[in-house]
């Protein structure tokens, strides 16, 4: 029986990696305005019923596997031990994610990922659902804040600059690869850029929201 669905949930996850990646590879030859959902069933050798038992919507074919990681700094803040403040929480997860040479703040080298970017980025609905996706992860950061110390405007304050600080790298990421940089070549300095980032933040948010 275990065996059994274990196989079937290989099965899921490669159908949906297909559908997944057949989809990016037709929206990025042709717009993604231009794309039918069918055409992408079709493409996939799946129903078109399939596609939205995987993929919500349109839209979610290229963003849902990102949509987790709008929320990557309240989770580090809501997962931190006694004794860490929220500044030293979002440094450490994003030197973590630089370790594994995270696709989601740019430092993985495959062109796939710098491909998915560029459709975003060129395609107006979807760049508007990943403000509102990023505008969302302040938002819960700024509420968790706010119900730890009591004090909504300075959890907005401290929400705003810690998720700016985050984008402001990874948009430095992407801005050197797209200068022709090497994938090597910007993660070799991608620590020393993350801790002058959140030094910064930290000499106005030192201590701030301790965790006893």
């Amino acid at each position: 029986m275990a065996e059994a669905m274990g196989l079937r949930e290989r099965k899921k996850r490669d159908t949906k990696r297909r559908i997944y990646r057949t989809a990016l590879d037709l929206f990025a030859e042709r717009g993604f305005d231009k794309v039918s959902v069918q055409e992408i069933a079709d493409a996939s050798e799946v129903s078109k019923m399939t596609v939205f038992n995987y993929f919500g919507s349109k839209e979610d074919l290229v963003l849902a596997p990102m949509d987790e990681h709008f929320g990557d700094a309240e989770r580090a803040v809501r997962e931190r031990g006694a004794a860490e403040s929220a500044v030293e929480a979002v440094r450490r997860q994003f030197l973590e994610m630089i370790e594994a040479r995270d696709p989601s703040i740019g430092l993985h080298g495959d062109p796939f990922f710098l491909k998915v970017r560029r459709l975003v980025e060129e395609t107006p609905v979807l760049m508007e659902r990943a403000v509102v996706a990023a505008q969302r992860g302040i938002r819960d950061l700024t509420a968790l804040l706010a119900e730890e110390t009591g004090d909504e405007l300075l959890a907005t304050i401290a929400a705003s600059t810690l998720s700016g600080a985050r984008n402001a790298l990874i948009q430095e990421h992407h801005r050197r690869l797209a200068a022709g940089e090497s994938p090597d070549a910007v993660a070799a300095g991608a620590v020393e850029r993350a801790h002058r980032a959140f030094d910064l933040v930290e000499n106005g948010l030192r201590g701030y929201a301790l965790k006893a």
